[in-house]
């Protein structure tokens, strides 16, 4: 029997975790498909679903769970009852979803409702805001946890899961980062219209408790961006409620100076990062995929709180522009050693082999807690 694993991605960047691990679980004869949601469905995030539907080999399953100004709730609410008809229908063997996104956690508390087995990636890991309240809760709501880190594993066990369901793996999405993109930095910039030739990215999101302070903290970061003198690509933000104040400042940049750029295909964004000056903004890839490349990052606010210790790491608040104006000055740049604390680019590989191990899809799923010994 050919065991049907079902990947969930409703963001550009969760797309990027799990592409590798969904081609390599295809590659090695499972039946894999997708459940395509979130932000992947709007056009105004560059319509992404055609980046997950570019995939070959697999089955694609759209679900538009959202309005633009939907609340959370709303969206955890319309994604349950979206995803239960289609777990219903299609029952598959596994559901792999990832990280924070409240699609995750929807899509996971179906799983652990209807006694359908559910793997975690990247679980165990801090951070701020809301994210990190709905990682843990998507650890205790699945049966399998693929982590990035030791330390993650730690975590994930402190929350009562047993160590034989946790198996650490790295960070799916270096496995891309570590590899040849494919394509030139010339073909980049080509396709995307990037005129400068020495360049910072820039991505920032909105956090979700601080909305009231987002057009501050947005006005602060653009400006010292500006007055740096320097040339940004900015990738647009994501979603989350206070996504339309981040957009109102970014309208006000100068052409001239900040390419905007609502979503890139995985390859190209990988070939803009390795070439970078910085990363600035509160991103993942600042924290994740930078220092694995060498590339000096600041980490701006409270977002990425704690999630990285790697020395190319940076931090300050959005408002505090005499430092975000010196990380500019001193680190534009700079090439660092690659920091290998989230993996070394073999998460796929290790994923498949847990899978194609008898004793993973023996483990009950009536979970219980697992006491400290």
């Amino acid at each position: 029997m050919t065991r049907h694993i079902l990947f969930v991605t409703g963001t550009r960047a969760d797309f990027g975790k799990i592409e590798p691990l969904a081609t390599a679980a295809r590659d090695a004869g499972f039946t894999v498909s997708f459940f395509v949601t979130g932000m992947h469905m709007l056009g105004r995030y560059g319509l992404t679903k055609i980046e997950v539907a570019r995939t070959p080999g697999v089955q694609v399953h759209e679900f538009l769970n959202q309005r633009p100004g939907d609340p959370q709730d709303m969206v955890l609410a319309k994604t349950v009852l979206g995803f239960s008809d289609f777990v219903a229908e299609h029952r598959p063997d596994l559901i792999v979803v990832h990280g924070d996104r409240v699609e995750a956690l929807a899509c996971a508390l179906v799983a652990a409702t209807n006694y359908v087995r559910c793997a975690h990636i990247e679980g165990g890991e801090v951070s701020g805001t809301i994210d990190e309240i709905f990682r843990h809760c998507n650890t205790k709501l699945a049966h399998h946890h693929f982590v990035s880190s030791d330390a993650a594993r730690t975590r994930v066990m402190a929350l009562g899961e047993p160590p034989g369901s946790i198996h650490a793996i790295g960070s799916p999405e270096l496995d891309k980062h570590g590899a040849p993109s494919g394509v030139t930095l010339a073909e980049v910039k080509a396709r995307y219209a990037i005129p400068f030739g020495d360049y910072g990215i820039c991505i920032f999101h909105p956090v979700t408790s601080e909305t009231a302070t987002m057009a501050a903290q947005a006005r602060a970061l653009y400006g010292a961006l500006e007055s740096s003198g320097k040339n940004f690509v900015l990738i647009l933000p994501n979603n989350d409620p206070g996504s339309a104040e981040i957009f109102a400042v970014i309208d006000t940049l100068p052409d001239t100076r900040f390419r905007r750029i609502p979503s890139m295909r995985f390859a190209h964004f990988s070939e803009l990062m390795k070439h970078a000056a910085c990363m600035v903004g509160n991103s993942s890839a600042g924290v994740r995929e930078a220092p694995f490349l060498g590339i000096p990052s600041l980490d701006v606010g409270t977002r990425q709180t704690n999630r990285s210790l790697a020395p190319s790491v940076h931090h300050s608040t959005a408002t505090d522009t005499a430092a975000i104006g010196d990380f500019l000055t001193t680190q534009w740049g700079k090439r660092h050693a690659p920091h290998t604390a989230f993996g070394e680019g073999r998460a796929a590989d290790r994923f498949v082999a847990v899978l194609q191990d008898d004793a993973f899809w023996a483990q009950p799923l009536q979970k219980a807690f697992q006491d400290p010994s």
